[in-house]
């Protein structure tokens, strides 16, 4: 992109009166944005208001810093990764966002990108998550990456760290492992923990935003990149959710597009089932592995599923099974004295054993004293 194309793309999306909506129809009536500010007020005042045309010809005030902010964060990128923005005009800007009812005018792109948009499907849930759900999210994510899909998330706490954190640790060749789509400008880190896994996926994925460079993480912004999210990807997993939670928005603008939803059950007791559930009552498919999400979705699919993790799982589970202990856990989270009357155990052997369960990775020990089982995905 040259510095004269990016200027009247910038100058485009950062006059705030003019709004999304209104700048796609002046590209619709105009053409370029270039065609756009050669009109004259007469044929502006067709399609917007007086004070949005006056706003439109005079241009933002800090037009002329954010270019040059811009430019030299494209032409600034590590040797490790690309920079790039993408246009409505732009014949790589990915076509399910394009056929949505709001695509953004610009998209910032800092990462692994050929011009090709990799087959993805979307995991998003709770920022509270359960030590189950942060489990489910990385398993999934791992088999989702070895079935040949990139992983769609928003790089929020919990769950959507899981799932990128999984993506990246199951990454082969292929270069994006994982999608990152942000609520900030990508100058910013946002949550600032991290910091160290979108510097990973720049590496290894692909860091997506709408927002121009210097937009700090507000609130208002991360509902509206859930549609991002949601567009990239041919069908959105939720993991754990509570009833109010942003990724409920995520599954809903999913089936309005057409894709497909689906979401794991858990426990009744939990609230962070409790969203899960409802989308399950609304028609979501209910998920136990991720084979159950890849069946779906086989005629988007690039290289067949994986068949090693299900075949883990065989043999992972019986052995499970056959433990009293792991049978007295269940799957809800339990105290200690709980496990004593189900067991039988001395307190001091109950103890020991949960030790070496919890470090092992098959039990989380939880606030309040409670014990919870973690199952493979």
């Amino acid at each position: 992109m040259e510095r004269e194309e990016l200027a009247d793309w910038l100058r485009l999306l950062l006059t705030p009166e003019v709004g999304r909506s209104s700048a796609r129809k002046l590209l619709a009536a105009f053409g370029l944005p270039q065609q756009v500010f050669a009109q004259p007020m007469s044929a502006l005042r067709e399609l917007l208001s007086a004070a949005q045309a006056q706003a439109l010809r005079a241009g933002p005030p800090d037009l002329a810093q954010q270019l040059q902010n811009t430019w030299l964060w494209l032409n600034a990128a590590p040797s490790a990764q690309q920079r790039r923005i993408l246009t409505l005009a732009d014949s790589a800007y990915p076509t399910g966002l394009l056929e949505t009812a709001d695509p953004p005018l610009l998209l910032f792109l800092a990462g692994q990108f050929e011009n090709t948009w990799p087959p993805a499907i979307a995991i998003v849930g709770s920022r509270n998550p359960t030590p189950q759900g942060l489990a489910n999210a990385k398993q999934f994510a791992a088999q989702f990456v070895g079935a040949g899909y990139a992983v769609a998330s928003g790089l929020a706490l919990g769950v959507d760290g899981a799932a990128h954190e999984g993506a990246l640790e199951a990454a082969g060749a292929g270069p994006i492992a994982t999608i990152a789509v942000v609520g900030t400008g990508l100058d910013r880190v946002y949550p600032a923990q991290h910091r160290t896994l979108t510097h990973r996926i720049a590496t290894q994925g692909l860091l997506v935003s709408e927002y121009p460079l210097g937009t700090p993480p507000l609130a208002i912004n991360f509902p509206r990149r859930n549609r991002i999210i949601a567009a990239l990807a041919q069908g959105t997993l939720v993991v754990e959710a509570a009833l109010k939670s942003g990724s409920l928005i995520t599954a809903r603008l999913a089936a309005e597009q057409g894709r497909e939803v689906f979401a794991i059950p858990g426990s009744i007791h939990s609230a962070q089932s409790r969203g899960c559930h409802a989308l399950l009552r609304e028609g979501a498919k209910l998920v136990e592995t991720a084979q159950d999400v890849l069946e779906e979705l086989v005629p988007w699919a690039g290289p067949a599923p994986a068949s090693a993790p299900p075949a883990a799982r065989a043999v992972a589970e019986p052995a499970r099974r056959e433990d009293a202990l792991t049978q007295a856990l269940g799957f809800d989270p339990v105290g200690l004295d709980a496990l004593v009357a189900r067991t039988g155990m001395a307190p001091s052997d109950l103890q020991a054993r949960l030790l070496q369960m919890e470090l092992s990775g098959a039990v989380a020990r939880l606030p309040g004293g409670l014990f919870q089982r973690i199952a493979l995905a």
